[in-house]
């Protein structure tokens, strides 16, 4: 063979697994239609998350007055720079972390579209317009998933935005409709509002349906305060051009209807896998019905070479998942390790402000599941590191076996949540109980301590306790 391993796509499980196979002395290629990158550094968390921290720094200018004696104001955005800022962090990383790296473990990346035909080989069609053909010992489909739109009636007509153009904007919006109340549509969402855009967001159940009802509730306050409008268990019927603006038609659960008009409509109701021109059905590799490639625990196709990784396969959408799948796919191709991943403890964290993060089970899970649960909710009133911030928005929710007192679930809705998380995957991962976790040693004055305090009302009444007292 030619190689050892190719690869079509170039983004986190693409990465990962090129990476593990050339430590393992592999030949590898790699074979990318876009930029590369892939979602992650290109269009996903590094351009979202730099556009949200710019935008959680003017918040924060004018919501100094919280702070007694602080004076601080923000003027309008310069649009046009701040997307310039974003693009040349992105450059930049994708030199250092992606083109520098593959030059430096020493692999090639074609540029092209690859598709299956018999052998199995790659038939690449060349963005130069040449062709190629690559064979191969294993294959990975690593083609990760693009923004998905539901069937409205005109949406095609409207030019609506996806998360990936809205980042690609050259001038803000004065006012945008956000369709989807997942972690896309709310981390947009606030994102425009903060920078200044009229922001209204309708979503099919509520906000951050996937979570538990407390931070559902919490952050559609959160929203309220900040001015932006919610429409949940709505949804869009219709949208239409009306000169410069889109007006959709919105039915309401409760039979009501209303027109919202706005300048910008941007579509957040999920993604779906890249699979199209692959000819993988050809070979055998059944897809499921969105589309993702159909894989078994250790990330193999129907076919015995090949095999897929990341958002294509239908798992978790999160880089770090990805990035696992990567290293998994070049142990077991190789070295028919048979290891398999558990994702019973996956952190997830939807960056808005305060921030939303969760791992384990929900309450209602593992009630499914079994479970005889004990649950407590912790108001961020009760943490002093929320005090001393002056921002009390959130709460800690932590489910536990009621016999053994086992964590099962963390839900943090806090400033730093994804941080605070991390903590909660190690208690997960430990089987320890919330009676252990109350009594571990934790640093005052961090958010991290609500986690302590959240286990500790298990056993005590955690208003009563002086502000360091154990």
């Amino acid at each position: 063979m030619a190689f050892d391993l190719a690869i079509i796509g170039s983004g986190g499980a693409a990465f990962a697994a090129a990476i593990a196979a050339r430590r393992d002395d592999r030949s590898v290629v790699m074979v990318e239609r876009g930029s590369i990158g892939g979602t992650c550094v290109n269009t996903g968390c590094v351009p979202s998350k730099a556009l949200l921290a710019a935008a959680e720094a003017r918040h924060v200018a004018l919501s100094a007055e919280h702070f007694p004696g602080i004076r601080a104001s923000a003027d309008e955005v310069a649009f046009g720079e701040l997307i310039a800022g974003k693009d040349s962090l992105v450059a930049d990383m994708q030199a250092e972390k992606y083109t520098g790296l593959a030059a430096e473990y020493g692999w090639e990346i074609i540029s092209g579209q690859a598709s299956f035909v018999d052998g199995p080989a790659l038939q690449v069609e060349l963005a130069d317009g040449g062709a190629r053909r690559i064979e191969a010992e294993h294959y990975l489909v690593a083609t990760g998933s693009i923004p998905w739109a539901p069937p409205i009636d005109g949406l095609d007509e409207v030019d609506y935005l996806t998360s990936t153009t809205a980042m690609e904007l050259d001038a803000l919006p004065e006012s945008m409709l956000v369709l989807g109340g997942g972690y896309v549509g709310l981390e947009q969402a606030q994102l425009f509002a903060r920078l200044g855009t009229e922001v209204t967001v309708v979503a099919r159940s509520q906000l951050a349906s996937a979570e538990e009802p407390e931070i559902s509730d919490s952050i559609d306050q959160v929203f309220a305060e900040e001015g932006i409008t919610t429409h949940t268990h709505a949804q869009v019927r219709t949208v239409r051009r009306d000169g410069g603006h889109v007006v959709a038609t919105v039915d309401s659960s409760d039979g009501s209807t209303r027109d919202v008009r706005t300048e910008q409509l941007l579509v957040a109701t999920g993604r779906r896998a890249v699979t199209d021109e692959l000819g993988l059905e050809q070979l055998g590799v059944k897809l499921d019905s969105r589309g993702h490639v159909r894989v078994d625990e250790q990330l193999r196709t129907d076919h015995p070479r090949i095999w897929a990784a990341g958002d294509v396969t239908g798992h978790p959408q999160f880089v770090y998942v990805a990035g696992a799948h990567g290293a998994v796919v070049v142990d077991n191709a190789f070295h028919d390790a048979g290891r398999r991943l558990d994702y019973h403890h996956l952190p997830r964290v939807t960056f808005t402000t305060p921030s939303i993060a969760a791992a384990g089970m929900t309450e209602g899970e593992a009630e499914r599941a079994g479970y005889e649960c004990e649950c407590r909710v912790l108001a961020l009133e009760h943490v002093p590191r929320a005090l001393v911030n002056r921002d009390t928005r959130g709460l800690v929710k932590l489910v536990a076996e009621a016999e053994s007192g086992r964590l099962l679930g963390a839900h943090v809705l806090a400033a730093g949540a994804g941080d605070v998380i991390a903590t909660a995957v190690y208690a997960l991962h430990n089987q320890m109980t919330v009676h252990d976790m109350g009594e571990l040693w934790c640093p005052y004055l961090t958010m991290a301590e609500a986690l302590k305090l959240a286990a500790q009302t298990f056993t005590r009444d955690v208003s009563k306790l002086s502000c360091c007292a154990a």
